[in-house]
């Protein structure tokens, strides 16, 4: 049955292929997020609201390792009542520093979601947008092995969102040779 059902999709396609020409467009998401204008300026948006806790955390790291220096040069004077009180203070900021680093990072991982989200649903706007204004017939992204320059799209994608076409272009205006398009996992 499997066959049976394989070789119909199989003559289908090869049907339309002969009757109509195929327009098919790649694009690559994950150049998009390293690329389009709202990355660049998602990641200052994270930065400038998660600066002042990171900083903070920074000196709390900072103020743990000098107690800790100061424990190891004081440890063979301090009696056991000191050593014990050192310790203590010493792991009980050690656990505060750890749940501080794990907070900070739940939140920003939160937060780049959420901004990841925002984009991905622009790109996939853009995409439907181009698809309908060239007449595309099919449209990939992720898990393609290879593509040719004829096929890839992402450059026109990443101009849509605002961004300038990666393809630089020298001082006398020619753009450089093409690069073979390669998977996205890679």
């Amino acid at each position: 049955m499997k066959h049976y059902l394989a070789s119909i999709f199989l003559l289908f396609f090869i049907t339309v292929s002969f009757s109509a020409e195929i327009k098919i467009g790649i694009v690559d998401v994950n150049k998009i997020l390293k690329e389009a204008p709202q990355t660049i300026s998602a990641n200052k948006k994270l930065e400038k609201e998660f600066g002042s806790r990171t900083e903070k955390l920074k000196a709390k790291i900072q103020i743990l390792q000098a107690d800790e220096k100061k424990y190891q040069k004081e440890v063979l004077t301090l009696s056991d009542d000191q050593k014990d009180k050192s310790e203590k203070s010493i792991q009980q900021k050690r656990i505060e520093v750890q749940r501080l680093e794990r907070e900070l990072r739940e939140d920003m991982d939160l937060r780049r979601r959420e901004e990841i989200g925002d984009l991905q649903e622009k790109i996939n706007q853009t995409i439907d947008k181009i698809a309908v204004d060239e007449k595309y017939d099919l449209i990939l992204y992720n898990g393609i092995a290879f593509a040719s320059e004829n096929v890839d799209i992402t450059s026109r994608i990443i101009k849509s969102l605002g961004g300038t076409d990666s393809k630089t272009e020298d001082k006398k205006g020619s753009k450089e040779a093409p690069k073979p398009k390669k998977d996205a996992a890679e």
